[in-house]
């Protein structure tokens, strides 16, 4: 098997045309991938055209990958899932971990390509104190997206690149692709989910499961009815807007009771928690959590980093101790440990 030879994720944006292009001028044989994960509009469609021109453009070979039945089993199925239990996933997190470094890998290995790439702002290197692999923040840490990452397998760090995450500026990023011409280096970035471009996942939801609006009642800690809800899915942790209460101060999504349907609210004060309980953990920096760990911790992809203690408290539960109280802990959602600049590992958030 050539060592030079890698299979480049391209979803037919500037971060992973300039990935392809890094490596292709480091030298390395590149075949470009675009995975076909979702049928509904275009999007996939002229994402794997404009990804194809780019291979064209720069010389390399593109292929598609047809993965849509595996895409909606582990990635829109859980979605649904999830939103039908009152948590609020990330999509992203399940796609990396199940086809873009799971799928993916397993094609690169057909094609007899020693490694995988693609335009995620994280790094892989070889840590000497820890005698592995590591995943560690991009060095543009305004677009680290080393969080969604921390579910990839820790066998395949070694066989991952990562050519943007030692670049520091977007800018730097675009300039690759503008200095070649690209079609693709004024295209804007995509903040969206891949599956719903227009960001209205109520109606996708509503559309593609047996989630409709079902009203209840908004209540507080109490029990005591304050409003009316449109439907549980509607509401995530911490929400203030859209409740539609004129109380005396500015309330918040706590908490659900789905037996009784109900939203529950409260304060500014009771959106904050010392602690959290993880489930469905992965570890990459380290094989077990023996001893109590002092680390930093990320609850969302947006959030800053906390200061906490995490624990080992069953098989597959951490428990997250924090320093100070840290607001809008999701269900669902996933929390990250670091230490510092490297990812220790994670899970989902249980409560």
């Amino acid at each position: 098997m050539d060592n030079k030879r890698v299979l480049v994720g391209m979803s037919g944006g500037v971060d992973s045309s300039a990935a392809a292009l890094v490596l292709k001028e480091k030298g390395y044989e590149v075949i470009g991938v675009t995975m076909d994960l979702y049928s509904e509009g275009n999007n996939n469609n002229s994402a794997s055209i404009d990804a194809k021109k780019v291979c064209e453009a720069i010389g390399i070979p593109h292929i598609e990958y047809n993965l849509r039945k595996e895409f909606k089993c582990k990635v829109i199925d859980n979605f649904i899932q999830e939103y039908s239990n009152q948590r609020t996933p990330n999509p992203c997190i399940e796609c990396n971990k199940y086809l873009k470094f799971g799928l993916m890998y397993e094609k690169a290995k057909e094609l007899n390509c020693n490694y995988i790439a693609t335009g995620h702002y994280a790094r892989i290197e070889y840590s000497e104190k820890y005698k592995r692999h590591v995943l560690k923040k991009s060095s543009n840490i305004l677009k680290d997206q080393s969080y969604v990452l921390y579910r990839i397998p820790k066998e395949i760090l070694d066989k991952i690149i990562f050519p943007l995450g030692e670049i520091k500026t977007k800018e730097e990023v675009r300039n690759i692709v503008k200095e070649k011409d690209l079609i693709v280096a004024i295209k804007p970035d995509s903040e969206d989910i891949c599956f719903i471009p227009d960001g209205n996942y109520k109606r996708f939801l509503e559309k593609n499961s047996n989630l409709k609006p079902k009203e209840g009642d908004i209540v507080n800690s109490k029990g005591e009815i304050l409003g009316k809800h449109k439907g549980l899915y509607y509401y995530t942790i911490g929400q203030r807007k859209g409740l539609g209460i004129s109380y005396k101060v500015p309330l918040y999504v706590i908490g659900f009771n789905k037996e009784k349907n109900q939203v529950i609210v409260g304060e500014e004060k009771e959106i904050y928690k010392n602690e959290a309980i993880v489930s469905d953990i992965n570890l990459l920096l380290i094989d077990e959590i023996t001893d109590k760990m002092n680390v930093l911790v990320k609850t969302r992809y947006s959030s800053r980093e906390e200061k906490a203690t995490i624990e080992k408290i069953d098989k597959n539960l951490i428990k997250v101790c924090f320093e100070k109280p840290v607001p809008r802990i999701t269900p669902g959602q996933s929390a990250v440990f670091y230490i510092d600049d490297i990812v220790l590992g994670g899970g989902k958030i249980l409560s």
